[in-house]
């Protein structure tokens, strides 16, 4: 005899209106600045009260894919998702969750060095020069507090202009987020503003190398002195954190 499988949970009809507006956009290929048909015109065609489409057009907005505007001319229209309004919601599911810097960099070296060969043809005179713009901003000590914190900025954009070039837009936007993180993250905040020098000439090195290396679009050479050069970056910023830990209980006592 066998047993009766439950059946699925149905979906709140919220829901399933949301995911059709998503399939319009993608199928008519609107875009940011077009208009949404009107809310009574969405209840009819789906077969749903207004409330229901009210709803789905504020799920919509939060995702940050449409806004509303109300009065004459207004109605709800494709909005244009940045990246930082994306990695801004996913940080939000990060917020409550304990993330260290041990877990950034294992995403770190195995996506950047991936990223990095996957930008050697797309990358041109352009972004070399980017990259080697950015590497004068720290290739000397800092003058000041804010000097320093621009050049440890610049060491990660470093890293963004690279993935930008990745032929996979998801690949790039992780490892933008990535990069965001250790932006955003409290304990490299704490290290970031650190006022001891900090000894670059290892990873300028590694970057140098890089350049190099993508010019000549040597993939496995390319691949390997990026990963070579997350290892050593994430070397370097546990070695400071346990100093601020080691600070900071010395302080307490």
């Amino acid at each position: 005899m066998t047993q009766d499988t439950p059946d699925a949970p149905r979906r709140k009809r919220t829901d399933e209106i949301v995911d059709a507006i998503k399939e319009t956009i993608i199928r008519e290929n609107l875009v940011p600045g077009d208009r949404l048909p009107q809310e009574k015109d969405l209840a009819q065609h789906y077969a749903a009260g207004k409330g229901t489409v009210r709803e789905a057009l504020k799920s919509l907005e939060v995702q940050g894919l449409i806004r509303t505007k109300t009065g004459p001319g207004g109605g709800a229209f494709i909005e244009s998702m940045t990246e930082t309004r994306a990695m801004s919601l996913l940080s939000n599911y990060l917020f409550t969750r304990e993330l260290s810097i041990g877990n950034i960099y294992a995403l770190r070296k195995a996506l950047e060095p991936i990223a990095a060969v996957s930008a050697i043809h797309a990358i041109d005179e352009a972004g070399f020069a980017r990259l080697n713009q950015l590497i004068a901003v720290y290739d000397h000590p800092p003058a000041d507090e804010d000097e320093r914190w621009a050049q440890r900025m610049a060491e990660l954009d470093f890293h963004g202009v690279v993935a930008s070039y990745a032929d996979n837009v998801l690949l790039a936007f992780l490892c933008h987020f990535l990069q965001r993180l250790l932006k955003d993250l409290a304990v490299c905040k704490d290290i970031y503003q650190r006022p001891e020098p900090v000894e670059r000439r290892v990873g300028i090195d590694f970057q140098r190398r890089l350049i190099d290396a993508m010019r000549r679009k040597d993939a496995g050479e390319v691949e390997a002195i990026m990963y070579a050069h997350m290892q050593h970056a994430e070397a370097s910023m546990l070695a400071l954190e346990a100093t601020l830990e080691e600070r900071f209980l010395s302080d307490s006592v």
